[in-house]
């Protein structure tokens, strides 16, 4: 069973699971100061390996007019300052083969994004970085097609890599997450990571962006975790019907505690067999 090592976290199936939670996308500093000091504090009492997630540019939006965040050169700052003042792990997506090696210099882990992971040249970039990578398996992508990209990875020398599982399309703006597809993926001995708020979207459910259930989040990340995989990743904001980007996914922040408490139950007892 392959394990990946980010600063002092050990990440891997057979490993305590660790959290990758935060924005959809980068907000007003008050707003990133609330969900970072709260997950930070959160996972530090329950004993949880935690690394920050945000993104500093959302380049696959629904509509023209949606939120994008601050941009890369301002967002890789923001990331860095916070990398810097909270001593915190840092994983953000990169959408062009010219952002690897800028997002390289300030991230610990570089994410693909679901709609690129076949994307070669993207790959290739984010592998010349040597940083270990989190790659979402596309909506429209078999777990065993996740093989291949595997390979690709191979192919340009870099084998850090975790599997990120984020929903399959089902019919229109629907996703369903296949349990069994994730025991399929963690036959890859790759990380299996679980982004449960994504696969709660509902595309274009709203016209101009996506609707969500994030009331069902804590129903499905229990029983993602039951599989027993490498980490969750999670979307979490004060305030989810304010949120500029994924709200109607995102877990409302003062439900963290409790949230994280059940899943390290599951998780724990999973791992005990």
């Amino acid at each position: 069973m392959k394990t990946i090592k980010i600063k002092e976290i050990n990440i891997g199936n057979d490993q305590p699971f660790v959290l990758m939670a935060g924005l959809n996308v980068l907000e007003d500093e008050k707003t990133i100061h609330d969900v970072i000091t709260k997950c930070i504090a959160s996972t530090k009492r329950l004993g949880i390996p935690y690394i920050f997630k945000a993104s500093y540019d959302k380049a696959n939006r629904s509509s023209v007019d949606s939120y994008r965040g601050p941009g890369v050169e301002k967002g890789l700052q923001i990331l860095s300052e916070l990398k810097q003042d909270f001593d915190v792990a840092i994983i953000s997506d990169i959408h062009t083969p010219k952002e690897a090696e800028l997002a390289s210099e300030v991230l610990d882990v570089i994410q693909i994004p679901a709609f690129l992971s076949r994307q070669t040249d993207l790959i290739e970039a984010a592998c010349s970085t040597s940083l270990p990578l989190n790659i979402k398996k596309g909506q429209f992508l078999a777990p065993s097609d996740m093989d291949n990209i595997i390979m690709k990875c191979k192919h340009f020398n870099n084998e850090n890599i975790m599997i990120c599982e984020r929903g399959t399309s089902f019919g229109y703006q629907n996703l369903v997450v296949d349990m069994l597809g994730m025991v399929e993926l963690k036959k890859t001995q790759s990380p299996i990571i679980f982004d449960v708020t994504h696969a709660l979207q509902r595309p274009g459910g709203l016209g101009n962006k996506a609707d969500g259930r994030s009331s069902s989040v804590f129903e499905l990340a229990r029983s993602g975790m039951s599989i027993g995989l490498a980490g969750l990743f999670l979307e979490t904001h004060p305030d989810p019907s304010k949120a500029l980007c994924d709200g109607p996914c995102a877990l409302q922040l003062d439900l963290l505690d409790k949230f994280l408490e059940e899943i390290k139950e599951v998780d724990a007892l999973v791992k005990s067999f």
